[in-house]
C-alpha cells in the first residue's frame, strides 16, 4: 500500500483542501498520516478523520521584530529533526504540503530523507513558509493563473484549489431547523476567518436592527466572541465555529460576507453564493486577502470593501446592494472554467512518488 504524509497547519485554510485530497487517495487505497503542530487548528481537525497525526515542534517565522524570534528558530531546527526521524520511520511515497510554519520542518526533512514533496499555495503570491519550501519542492501546485510568474518556471502548475465534497452535500432544511430561521427572508452568512473578526463583529453588531429588518444573519464570529446579549435575537444565530454543519449553513445561506483567505472564497465560488469580501488590512497581514479579493472583483464573483472603509452603516449599504445585484454575480460565477482541482493534485502525486 502506498503511503503519503501531509502537512500543513496554522489556519483552516492550511488545512481543509488536504481533507478533499485525503478523502480521494483513501479511496484509492492510499495509506494517510499528517504531520502538524500539537497546538495548532489541523490537530483537531485532522483527529476527527480518524488519520494518524504526528506532532512535531514548530516555530513562527516573523517578518518583524519579536522577542519570539530568539528563540522560534530553535524550535524549527527542533521540528526539522523531528520531522527527519519522523519521515525515516513512516517511509511515504510522497509528502504534500498546504503551507502554514509548521510545514517548513517537514518539507526540510523529507529534503533529508530524498522523498519528493508537493506544495500547494493557495494564495496569489506565496506565503513566507512556502517562500522557503517552494526551492525543496518537486513541483508547486497554485490556484490563480496569475501566481506562475511567481514561482519558477517548470515547476509550478495551474490545479485550482482542491474544494471538499461535503461542502456540496449540504441541506437547507437542516440548517434552518439549527438556526430556527424560516423562509420568507434571505439568510446572509457572515464570517471573520476561522479565528474571527473583532473589527467585523462589532460593525455586523452595532447596526444589527437594520440588517434584520431585511435579512436573517447567521454569524461566525470567532472563538470567544459570542455576544450573551444577543443570544435569543429573533432572526440571528451566532456560532464560534461551525465545521460538520457548515455546508448545510452554507446550502441555506443566499449571501456571505467574509474575509478573502483563498480556501473559503473559492468554495463559495464552488457552490456560486454572492459575496462580499473584506480582505485582511496590510496592517495586519502581507496582503495576499487583498489581491485574493481583486482577482475576485475583477471576475465579478464578488464585492469588496477594505476594512480601512468599513462602518456598520457602510456594510448594511453594501450587503443590500449585493443582495440587489445577486443575479449578476451569479451569472459571473456560472460562466467560469471549471476545473477538477482534486483529480488534478491526485494525478501529480501519482506521477512523482518514488516507488520505492
Amino acid at each position: 500500500m502506498r503511503k503519503i504524509v501531509f502537512t500543513g497547519g496554522g489556519s483552516a485554510g492550511h488545512v481543509t483542501p488536504n481533507l478533499a485530497l485525503i478523502h480521494r487517495l483513501k479511496a484509492h487505497g492510499w495509506e494517510i498520516a499528517y504531520i502538524g503542530s500539537d497546538t495548532g487548528i489541523e490537530k483537531d481537525i485532522i483527529d476527527r478523520e480518524g488519520v494518524p497525526f504526528y506532532p512535531i515542534s514548530s516555530g513562527k517565522l516573523r517578518r518583524y521584530f519579536d522577542l519570539k524570534n530568539i528563540k522560534d528558530p530553535f524550535k524549527v531546527m527542533k521540528g526539522v529533526y523531528e520531522s527527519y526521524r519522523l519521515l525515516k520511520r513512516l517511509k511515504p511515497a510522497i509528502v504534500f504540503s498546504k503551507g502554514g510554519f509548521v510545514s517548513v520542518p517537514v518539507v526540510l526533512g523529507s529534503r533529508m530523507n530524498k522523498i519528493p514533496v508537493i506544495i500547494h499555495e493557495s494564495d496569489m503570491t506565496p506565503g513566507l513558509a512556502n517562500k522557503i519550501s517552494i526551492p525543496f519542492a518537486t513541483k508547486v501546485c497554485v490556484t490563480f493563473p496569475e501566481s506562475l510568474s511567481h514561482i519558477q518556471s517548470g515547476k509550478s502548475i495551474l490545479t485550482g484549489l482542491p474544494i471538499r465534497e461535503q461542502i456540496n452535500s449540504g441541506k437547507a432544511s437542516r440548517a434552518l431547523q439549527l438556526c430556527d430561521f424560516h423562509t420568507q427572508k434571505p439568510v446572509v452568512l457572515i464570517m471573520g476567518g476561522s479565528l474571527g473578526s473583532q473589527v467585523l463583529n462589532t460593525a455586523v453588531r452595532a447596526n444589527l436592527g437594520r440588517l434584520l429588518s431585511r435579512f436573517q444573519v447567521i454569524h461566525l464570529c470567532g472563538k470567544g466572541n459570542i455576544d450573551m446579549e444577543l443570544l435569543h435575537t429573533r432572526g440571528y444565530k451566532q456560532f464560534e465555529y461551525l465545521n460538520e454543519e457548515l455546508p448545510d449553513v452554507l446550502a441555506m445561506t443566499d449571501l456571505v460576507i467574509s474575509r478573502a483567505g483563498a480556501t473559503s472564497i473559492f468554495e463559495f465560488l464552488g457552490l456560486e453564493k454572492p459575496m462580499l469580501l473584506i480582505p485582511l488590512s496590510l496592517q495586519a497581514s502581507r496582503g495576499d486577502q487583498i489581491l485574493n479579493a481583486a482577482s475576485f472583483q475583477k471576475a465579478g464573483y464578488a464585492d469588496v470593501l477594505q476594512e480601512e472603509d468599513l462602518t456598520a452603516e457602510v456594510l448594511v449599504e453594501r450587503v443590500e446592494a449585493l443582495y440587489n445585484n445577486r443575479e449578476t454575480y451569479k451569472a459571473a460565477m456560472q460562466s467560469r472554467d471549471v476545473t477538477d482541482a482534486v483529480s488534478a493534485i491526485v494525478k501529480l502525486i501519482e506521477a512523482h512518488s518514488r516507488t520505492s
